[in-house]
């Protein structure tokens, strides 16, 4: 993870890609009807990342182009008592998309990966048993056309604490505050190497590792691979029936 550039090249113009990025915005609202017409596809976008790595800015900015009939988003907080007398995956899997749909997880089954990992709620023995869940869930998906993209955010540590504390400064990130978050960051580097695990067992389905210190770039890679899949469905409109028939 170390080696991987948190940051857009020096050589890219913010401007330039900022209007790229509406042109894919445009693109994405058509793409969608198109899929919600059609109905013969489904999208699941997976967003994972440190605190503050801006999930929630990626699918506000992203996403608001699309018509709300055609995409939710679910955000996957601590298990409730129900959830936690389950499986792992049952509170997930009910969460996927129909045809038609663009689905958005705000985190999701890797947590059950991640974080239990590094706070050792889970033994390494469970973790590895999740992993081919993981992949075989996802697989299963797949083969139900679901398009499945997989972006985590990748953030540096310097940048995360900056955006933390506009958390508990500026009025307008105030609602993001949660004190749990800087504690978090003791973990850092368990986070990291849980991560590269994750990348390393479960890629069957690929990661996309979004530099995320700058909103516009991160914000116009997440907009490119999502316009590139779907129009690598080569979708149609249905044709109307005539009268009768």
């Amino acid at each position: 993870m170390k080696n991987i550039s948190t940051r857009a090249p020096e050589k890219l113009s913010k401007e330039g890609l900022k209007k790229e990025t509406q042109k894919l915005k445009i693109r994405l609202e058509e793409l969608q009807n198109l899929m919600f017409a059609e109905s013969k596809h489904a999208m699941l976008i997976i967003l994972q990342g440190m605190d503050a790595a801006g999930k929630d800015g990626a699918i506000k900015n992203v996403f608001e182009v699309v018509n709300p009939m055609g995409c939710r988003v679910y955000s996957f907080k601590q298990p409730s008592e129900m959830e936690m007398k389950h499986d792992f995956l049952w509170r997930v899997h009910k969460q996927t998309p129909e045809k038609g749909v663009i689905q958005i997880f705000n985190r999701s089954h890797y947590e059950d990966v991640l974080i239990q990992r590094v706070h050792k709620w889970v033994d390494e023995a469970t973790v590895k048993k999740r992993f081919d869940h993981i992949n075989n869930f996802e697989k299963l998906l797949k083969e139900s056309n679901v398009e499945v993209l997989k972006f985590y955010l990748h953030i540096s540590k310097e940048e995360q604490l900056v955006r933390l504390k506009e958390r508990m400064s500026d009025k307008t990130k105030m609602w993001k505050y949660n004190e749990d978050d800087l504690k978090e960051r003791d973990y850092w580097d368990e986070y990291m190497k849980a991560y590269e695990s994750v990348f390393a067992n479960c890629s069957v389905l690929a990661w996309n590792i979004i530099p995320a210190d700058q909103n516009w770039y991160k914000e116009y890679l997440i907009a490119k691979k999502v316009v590139d899949t779907l129009e690598g469905l080569n979708m149609k409109f249905p044709g109307l029936k005539p009268h009768g028939k």
